[in-house]
């Protein structure tokens, strides 16, 4: 569709001159509703609100859904009551919380003057759920059952109720208190006797999550069972709502791209690159530079502080950049796998002693290999020439400093990232900018450490 866009944008902006508005809905409906957002974004503004008028009531509401937050907010100034509650009623719950959520406080209010009771109700029970939890993400439209149902009498209700449900492909079995004690699928109904009871059909082993849990592990649970959707329930295991598939590909999103931006010292943000301002994102930046500014004074400090031992051999500074870049690229490997590791659940803090049994023995034979390999390149190429006996000392110290650098470096690199989650605070931050700053200083310390030893 991306290669088909442009020349149907720029046929749009013709149609829409001509003011030709039955071929241009004609044209919006054989669309997808995100292909119809991308398009809005390629518009002037003066012309979204004729365009998105002439969109049916419910393609209209998809669309507005898949819009980015200024082209929602824009629309909504432009709309009459009548029009804003059309698209408000067309929305399920989920996706009316998630505009709500990124819209200013006057906006809020006439968006949720315009919702009926029943919505209101619904938009306000979920919005006081913490953020990142598995009640902000789910939605409360769902099909339920009763046990004592017959088939005949669940496909009926499905019928009747599903056309206002997120999905009705998973249904979910309810006592008379709400609780959830099963779920069965539309497959299962379909290809069952009419007069078989929900009760004898029903899977009872059900995988569910709570609403306070976060809505990355929801998101990982989905991923790894392959559900469609996750049933939420409360404290007392009365189900309030689903999680469904497409909110936890959101969410995967919006977390690995908030883990890649603090891997690169960048404060996360909400908008699209595109969207962001240039003083935007130097807000995002010029903090974590400043940090890690700060924190390279100690690497000078370092240096300064063995002025004397470079005076004294001026072939241990051509080393310098090599060292510190080898120390700080193992140290963000090792990081960087540890980190992702976290994130998949795969390991936790009480893995600590096993992770890092496992980063020394890689950081040994990684170790081992760089030196060797360097030793041979300083003494046939850095040194060609030179005396064994003047040579042979700085080899030795360069290549002890590798081993060293680099196996401190891959403890440190996978020691930090584990601490933060168990203190709570997040790995990502423990990436590759602030672990080479550490690791560079670290390097130097033991080159100069080692040089002070075998050279004097």
């Amino acid at each position: 569709m991306e290669n088909t866009l442009t020349p149907l944008t720029e046929t749009i902006k013709v149609l829409l001159e001509e003011k030709k508005y039955s071929t241009l809905r004609d044209i919006l409906e054989t669309m997808n509703p995100v292909d119809i957002a991308e398009l809005f974004e390629e518009l002037q503004d003066e012309k979204e609100p004729i365009l998105f008028r002439l969109l049916p009531k419910e393609l209209a509401a998809d669309t507005f859904v898949e819009m980015d937050d200024e082209t929602q907010e824009f629309l909504i100034h432009g709309f009459s009551d009548s029009e804003l509650k059309e698209v408000v009623d067309e929305l399920f719950v989920d996706d009316a919380v998630d505009i709500i959520e990124e819209m200013p406080a006057n906006v809020v209010k006439r968006i949720l003057r315009q919702a009926d009771p029943v919505t209101r109700k619904a938009i306000n029970e979920l919005l006081k759920y913490p953020d990142d939890s598995a009640g902000s993400i789910m939605t409360t439209e769902f099909i339920s059952l009763r046990p004592s149902m017959s088939v005949e009498e669940a496909i009926k209700r499905i019928r009747r109720t599903g056309v206002d449900k997120e999905t009705i492909y998973t249904c979910y079995v309810t006592d008379n208190l709400n609780r959830l004690i099963g779920i069965m699928t539309v497959k299962t109904l379909l290809l069952s006797d009419e007069s078989e009871k929900v009760a004898d059909l029903m899977e009872e082993n059900v995988i569910s999550v709570n609403t306070l849990d976060d809505q990355e592990e929801v998101a990982q649970l989905l991923s790894k069972y392959n559900f469609l959707a996750l049933p939420v329930v409360d404290t007392e295991n009365r189900l309030v709502g689903i999680v469904t598939i497409d909110d936890a590909m959101d969410v995967l999103e919006e977390e690995v791209t908030e883990d890649i931006e603090k891997m690169a010292a960048v404060m996360p943000s909400d908008k699209p690159y595109m969207k962001t301002s240039v003083l935007g994102l130097c807000r995002k930046r010029i903090p974590w530079l400043l940090i890690l500014m700060v924190s390279a004074t100690f690497t000078g400090a370092i240096i300064t502080g063995f002025e004397s031992a470079l005076a004294a051999n001026m072939a241990l500074s051509a080393f310098i950049p090599m060292l510190m870049s080898t120390g700080g690229n193992a140290g963000s490997q090792s990081s960087v796998s540890v980190i992702r590791a976290i994130s998949l659940g795969e390991v936790t803090f009480k893995d600590l002693f096993k992770v890092m049994w496992k980063e020394i023995r890689v950081a040994v034979i990684c170790g081992v290999v760089l030196a060797a390999a360097n030793f041979v390149k300083i003494m046939i190429w850095d040194f060609r020439g030179m005396v064994f006996a003047e040579a042979f000392p700085v080899a030795l110290v360069v290549c002890l400093t590798l081993v060293v650098a680099v196996t401190l470096a891959k403890m440190i690199g996978c020691f930090l990232p584990l601490l933060m989650d168990k203190i709570g605070f997040d790995p990502a931050v423990m990436a590759s900018p602030f672990i080479s700053t550490v690791l560079d200083a670290l390097s130097l310390l033991v080159y100069f450490t080692f040089a002070t030893i075998i050279l004097h």
